[in-house]
């Protein structure tokens, strides 16, 4: 198989917790669950992101992901964009989706992204649409990337960012945000490797961290969104 550079590129780019789409504005509950004492070393961290990317990002976004990426037209990704405000309980989380949802689109919007700026118009009348997964794989079809290389995206973004949250945290060091990742990055490749049917339906299973955000407003002082 040829090794395709520029869609490697264009993967490291959009995956990127830097990426100049507001992502860094999220913590997915890093921040409350340190706030409550349940987040405080690298151990606890690699476990949280590890109930992340297999019991949401895998059944939930993931499915959403790859149902967006193959369908026919945009009412038919905003069917699954609703279903995504649907099966997110939490109030923050659905916000904090959208809100990193659309700004992803914006980028692409501004970039002429056909798809995207298509399905911008749908967005921008209905409060309901616009979450991540499906912003990522509204894009990727705009970048023309595989599904394999949109699903990759998607999990390493969301490493990336509870990785970086951790960071400016003060939760880990650099050197033990590499180690994090590292054992990330093997966990994603293994769940990667197991195809969902085509007829899964999303759900997850995160109670911890969808409490965590949900106490964010009871805060007074907060560094994220989510």
């Amino acid at each position: 198989m040829l090794f395709d550079r520029l869609q490697a590129l264009a993967l490291l780019q959009l995956a990127d917790s830097a990426y100049p789409a507001g992502g860094f504005a999220f913590s997915w509950g890093l921040e409350g669950l340190a706030a409550d004492g349940m987040l405080a070393n690298r151990n606890e961290l690699d476990r949280i992101i590890a109930d992340q990317l297999a019991r949401r990002w895998a059944t939930m976004e993931r499915i959403l992901l790859r149902q967006a990426f193959c369908a026919v037209d945009c009412k038919a990704i905003a069917r699954i964009d609703r279903l995504a405000e649907a099966g997110t309980p939490s109030a923050e989380m659905r916000e904090g989706s959208r809100r990193a949802g659309r700004a992803l689109l914006g980028v692409w919007v501004k970039l002429d992204g056909p798809l995207s700026v298509a399905y911008r118009q749908l967005v921008s009348s209905d409060a309901r649409l616009g979450h991540l997964p499906v912003a990522q794989a509204i894009v990727s079809r705009d970048a023309e990337f595989t599904l394999e290389a949109t699903e990759l995206m998607s999990g390493w973004t969301l490493v990336t960012g509870l990785v970086s949250a951790a960071v400016r945290l003060g939760i880990v060091g650099h050197v033990d945000a590499q180690r994090s990742q590292t054992a990330a990055r093997g966990l994603l490749a293994e769940l990667l490797a197991d195809v969902p049917s085509p007829d899964a339906q999303p759900a997850s299973f995160t109670p911890f961290i969808d409490i965590a955000v949900s106490r964010g407003p009871l805060r007074h002082v907060r560094m994220f969104t989510t």
